[in-house]
This record gives structure tokens, sequence and C-alpha cells, in this order.
């Protein structure tokens, strides 16, 4: 549970609905309600939620409660929601540094962010708020396949996503991506896999999270599966389509699959660790078609509705 979730209830504080599950103990502290974009066909999250920016005297003033109670405990803090970053810089800057004087053993702090917003924001801005004291980013990018980037009407190109990448790393920032297996389906899953892995070597981002789509009611996707229009990736082809990802990404990042979503848990570092993953996803391939059990652990992943 992060930081403060029952106690500060009672000071009004306002919490943010969703988080990374690396930041399971941070503060969390929310800078604007609900997504910019909102239109993901994957994604139901945010889906009743008015995007706003919140007056910056109110989080301060959240600021101030979680002080009271987790000034010397707090060494972490997580700024939801979906898009912290399309606030004013200045006003961004204000908030890290109220962060900063309240909590004295601040060692990261990090947000989620949208691609395009990191492509329209200027070097400069970044910077500036890097200094400020944000340390690492949250993006996700899910596919490098400028076609389903276009079908999941991500709002962004490759090529835009790879610019604001650089930007972003250049201004001195942690960069953790997300990739989304299954997401190209039984049909487009070499597409999804080869042009994510080409993607993700042009970056180079420090950490590649990875989860498995499992579409989810309110989401425009799961309708579409409902439908007939998308058809979900089998449990092989999504190992197949981890596997292609693993082998072919030329990167220096940190892997991790920590999320309830994905049927295996692999973790590493490459290169070192490449071979050691692509074994783990060669043995479970082979173990499904040789356990029966193994088919079943990996269907109750398919049965999760809410994340």
């Amino acid at each position: 549970m992060a930081i403060g979730r029952l106690r500060l209830k009672k000071y009004g504080y306002d919490f943010p609905p969703y988080r990374p599950p690396s930041e399971a103990g941070s503060l969390l502290l929310r800078v604007t309600r609900g997504c910019t974009w909102n239109k993901c066909t994957f994604c139901s999250m945010y889906k009743d939620i008015r995007f706003e920016r919140r007056p910056v005297e109110d989080i301060k003033r959240d600021i101030s409660a979680a002080r009271e109670l987790y000034r010397d405990i707090t060494t972490t803090v997580f700024i939801a929601d979906s898009n912290s970053l399309v606030i004013k810089t200045d006003n961004m800057v204000e908030i890290l540094s109220s962060l900063y004087d309240a909590f004295p053993n601040i060692e990261r702090v990090t947000s989620y962010a949208r691609a395009k917003t990191l492509f329209k924001k200027s070097f400069d801005d970044l910077k500036r708020i890097r200094d400020a004291g944000l340390t690492r980013l949250h993006v996700g990018l899910e596919t490098g396949s400028d076609l389903l980037l276009k079908r999941i009407k991500k709002g962004v190109t490759a090529d835009e996503f790879a610019e604001a990448c650089m930007k972003v790393k250049d201004a001195g920032f942690e960069l953790s991506l997300y990739v989304l297996i299954g997401l190209g389906g039984e049909d487009l899953w070499e597409e999804h896999a080869f042009e994510t892995a080409s993607l993700l070597s042009r970056i180079d981002p420090h950490y590649i999270r990875v989860r498995t789509l499992q579409p989810q009611p309110g989401s425009e996707i799961y309708a579409d599966m409902l439908a007939g229009r998308f058809n979900k990736a089998t449990h092989e082809t999504a190992l197949k389509e981890q596997r292609k990802i693993v082998e072919k990404a030329d990167v220096n990042s940190c892997y991790l699959s920590d999320h309830i979503t994905n049927y295996l848990s692999i973790n590493g570092v490459f290169p070192k660790d490449r071979e050691k993953m692509l074994s783990i996803i060669d043995n479970s391939l082979t173990a499904l078609e040789t356990d029966p059990s193994v088919k079943q652990k990996f269907s109750r992943k398919d049965g999760i509705k809410k994340l």
C-alpha cells in the first residue's frame, strides 16, 4: 500500500487511482486528474474522470498534510495522474521545490508522461524540471509499429516517440518504457515484435517494463474482441512475440515483468541476461505443449478483469 492512503484520508488528501507497481511504497502526489488524451483503444483507465490540472495551492496543501505524518520516512514520490508534465513548467518546478523542502530524505521522484507531450515540450523545459528534482519518467510505448500505433489511437508516431525519448534522456531523466505484449493479436504479432524491438534499439531506455494485453471491460479493444474484430493472441503467440523482442532488442536496458497480467516472470539486464531470458521463454513454450497445468496457469491470467 502506498504511503499514507489510510491516515491521510481524513485530511481530504487527493489520492490518484493508479500508479506503477514499482511505486507501491511511494508517497502518491496528484498533480493532474485523469488523462489528457484518453483515446487509446487498449486502455480502460480514467474513463470516468474529466481531465483537469489541480491548483498548485491545493497540491501544496496535500504536501503539507503528508509532511506532518511522513516527513522522515518518505524517500520516493510518484506524481500522478497520467500526464503531469502537461502543466506549466514553472508550476512543476514550484511543486518539486515544495516536495524537497517538505521531505529531506527524498531519493527519487517519478511520474507518468505522455510521449506526445514530451515531443512538444522544449528541451530547456525538460531540463528545468529534471534539475528541480523529477528523476524518472514512465512512458507507455506499447508498440514500435506505426501501423499499430495508429490502430490503437496512440496519437504519436514511432519517429516522434524516439525523438521525445532521446530528448528526455539528454535532459538527464531515467526513462522507463512500457511494452504491451499481445497488442498485435494473432494477426500482427510479428509486426509488433520486430518494430518494437527496432524502436527500443533506437531509444535504449533505462528500463523496459512488460505488460501482457488482457483486454478490460470499458476499453475499445475489449469490445472489438467480443465482436470478433480483434483476434487476441494465444499464449504461444504471446510468448513467441516476447521472445522475438528479447532476442532482437539491441539495448542496455533493465527488463522487468513486474505486472500481474504477465504469463511469465522474466527479469534481467541486457545484454548479459539475454540468453537466460530466452531460455525461460523456450522452456515455457515447450511446457505449454506438454503440461496442461501450464496452460491452466496462463488461462487464469486471461480472466483478469480489473487492473
